[in-house]
């Protein structure tokens, strides 16, 4: 029976006593319990009956017979019978396919004999008893999983705009939806279709920012044939494809003036005329409005039509940022992670650390519930089933970096010069968003000397920068200059 060691239970199965013996002193000046098999059987055997937290298995364990690899066969075995046991496979001969199957069938890692960096190879070897202990010890607890479009949240502000939306939808007055971008405004579109008497009929969905302006009037009311260059034949529009039912306009805030009209026209008789038709048509729609736009503000810049926003400024319900209610952060995770991990990890129940979590709610998340999710898909990818803290940190700087990071200025490259270079992409289709990549490529620059500056000091540098520590220290995620702990996956094959 295996004495149960505070730092860790490791099992050892190599046909090669001198490789075993290596590993195993690394091992015990760590304080971890190791124990040794020299064949498959009895190591498959000794894992199976006993409680280690890590096992290490070479891939050939039959002398020089190199066709037999019966360490994937023991990583398949475990994987089935203690799932939650890390199992690391140690080969002196790595191959692509044999390294590919190895993590396929469920290996927590793969390392290389003979190109060991021992530090990474014990924090790799702390991490995994970590994660064994976590998952053994966690207790199992079913989590229903809730229908993807789903709202997710308890907090009192999202019980507020269930209650909002509960009175709304027996109506059939239009509805405006407004939150910024990332916050769920169609899956609130979805719940005041749903709930309502139409529920039972269309439902459509239409974004008015992905469709040129000459081509969301068709899409809205449909033509007739020879309407213009392309209509070969007559389009029925999208309302009346949702007659009897709902329309959901997302982003209506970005309509131009010309069809603003046609759509309180609509509002107001229930009736329109198709692109190049005469026959007047009448509808009986529910619509349902979304945006991210402050709308008061772009009809003072003539962009958006004072009556028709009167029209629908009667019942209105804000999807309140993710900021504003960070207490329903951890069930948004639990809700992500369970949605995603069969398909990322091949685990359907993956975890999360505690202070992984903490790092999730900390964050100010300008990119809402979106970005979240964004987030915690990145961070399923690179984790065993469990997210660490350095996967968040990992997710965080590599999602900042895809989405709003122009490449910085050459050092001898003139600001002037380099907004002017931006701007020719922007101008060419190659980039959008120059003034967002401009300020996050400035602000990373900021935080970067900083930190650098004031030598790691976190203190030091958000006094300099007159922010406060919190938001130093998110900025240096989000940018990916915070210290984060190395993977212990460069040893992995």
């Amino acid at each position: 029976m295996v004495i149960m060691n505070e730092q860790g239970n490791i099992l050892i199965i190599d046909d090669k006593k001198s490789d075993a013996e290596e590993f195993e002193r690394v091992l015990r000046v760590e304080g971890y319990e190791v124990e040794t098999a020299a064949t498959a059987e009895a190591g498959l055997a000794r894992a199976k009956q006993e409680n280690f937290d890590v096992v290490l298995t070479g891939l050939h364990l039959s002398g020089s017979d190199e066709q037999r690899k019966e360490g994937l066969h023991i990583v398949s075995a475990l994987q089935a019978a203690k799932p939650s046991l890390a199992v690391i496979l140690m080969t002196a001969k790595p191959t692509t396919q044999t390294t590919i199957e190895a993590m396929k069938l469920g290996a927590y890692d793969s390392i290389i004999k003979g190109r060991v960096d021992w530090n990474a190879f014990t924090t790799l070897i702390h991490q995994a008893v970590e994660d064994t202990r976590f998952q053994r010890e966690r207790p199992k607890v079913p989590v229903p999983l809730a229908e993807p479009d789903a709202i997710i949240g308890t907090s009192a502000v999202m019980h507020a705009m269930y209650k909002q939306i509960g009175r709304l939808a027996a109506k059939s007055v239009a509805v405006l939806i407004r939150g910024e971008t990332g916050t769920g405004k169609e899956l609130v579109a979805t719940a005041l279709h749903r709930h309502s008497a139409r529920h039972d009929k269309p439902f459509i969905i239409v974004n008015c920012a992905a469709i040129s302006e000459q081509l969301l009037e068709s899409e809205l009311f449909g033509h007739e044939a020879g309407a213009f260059t392309d209509a070969k034949a007559r389009l029925i529009g999208r309302f009346e494809q949702a007659d009897q039912g709902s329309i959901f306009l997302d982003e209506i805030g970005d309509m131009s003036i010309n069809l603003q009209s046609k759509l309180l026209r609509v509002l107001q008789q229930k009736t329109f005329q198709r692109v190049g038709g005469k026959e007047t048509i009448t509808v009986n729609v529910r619509v349902i409005a979304a945006t991210h736009r402050d709308l008061k503000l772009a009809i003072l810049e003539k962009e958006f039509r004072e009556d028709l926003y009167y029209r629908l400024n009667v019942a209105v319900i804000v999807s309140p940022p993710l900021r504003e209610r960070r207490e329903d952060i951890p069930i948004l995770v639990e809700y992500f992670m369970h949605r995603y991990g069969k398909e990322l990890v091949g685990n359907p129940e993956p975890q999360i650390h505690a202070d992984a979590l903490d790092c999730l709610q900390e964050m100010s998340w300008p990119g809402n519930v979106r970005e979240l999710e964004n987030v915690v898909r990145r961070a399923l990818v690179s984790s065993h089933g469990i997210i660490s803290l350095s996967d968040v940190q990992e997710a965080i700087a590599q999602d900042a970096v895809a989405k709003t990071v122009a490449p910085l200025p050459a050092g001898d490259q003139p600001l002037t010069a380099y907004v002017a270079d931006l701007l020719a992409k922007v101008m060419r289709s190659e980039l959008d968003g120059a003034h967002a990549r401009v300020a996050a490529a400035a602000e990373r620059e900021v935080y970067s000397q900083a930190i650098q500056l004031a030598a790691g000091d976190q203190s030091k540098a958000a006094k300099w920068l007159g922010v406060s520590r919190p938001t130093m220290r998110e900025k240096l995620l989000r940018y990916g200059l915070h210290p984060r702990i190395e993977s212990a996956t460069k040893i992995a094959a």
